[in-house]
């Protein structure tokens, strides 16, 4: 092997190693088991990088997405107020919007019984 194709072969494995792998994590509404584009359509989601580490995860869409509620059991998912600036206080009287969609990432302040819960900061 000349010195050339010796540098050149050096070079491509350096290259590779600054690659990074990204893992594919479980899928959060069938824990334990790799989304796939094809199972993650199936139930009606898209598969999305998601979070600070922009991992894929399958996304379903909220039937109920936007919906006013004062609980979560009022929605398929969290009943939230979300972008509110100022957050109100933790314990005051709330009307929220039920979740868009099962991705949990993001900032929002959470609705129960009624009442404003803690903000949430989820990255």
């Amino acid at each position: 092997m000349t010195l050339r194709a010796m540098i050149v072969a050096g070079a491509a494995l350096l290259l590779t190693a600054c690659v990074p792998v990204v893992p594919v994590p479980a899928d959060p509404v069938t824990p334990g088991q790799t989304p796939t584009a094809s199972a993650c359509a199936a139930r009606g989601g898209e598969l999305r990088p998601v979070g600070r580490m922009q991992t894929l995860q399958c996304v379903i869409k909220y039937a109920d997405a936007g919906k006013r509620c004062r609980d979560g059991d009022d929605c398929l998912g969290d009943c939230r107020l979300q972008d509110a600036a100022p957050a109100p206080r933790e314990g005051t009287a709330a009307v929220g919007q039920c979740q868009a969609n099962s991705n949990n990432f993001g900032c929002f302040t959470t609705v129960e019984n009624g009442r404003a819960g803690p903000t949430l900061c989820i990255d």
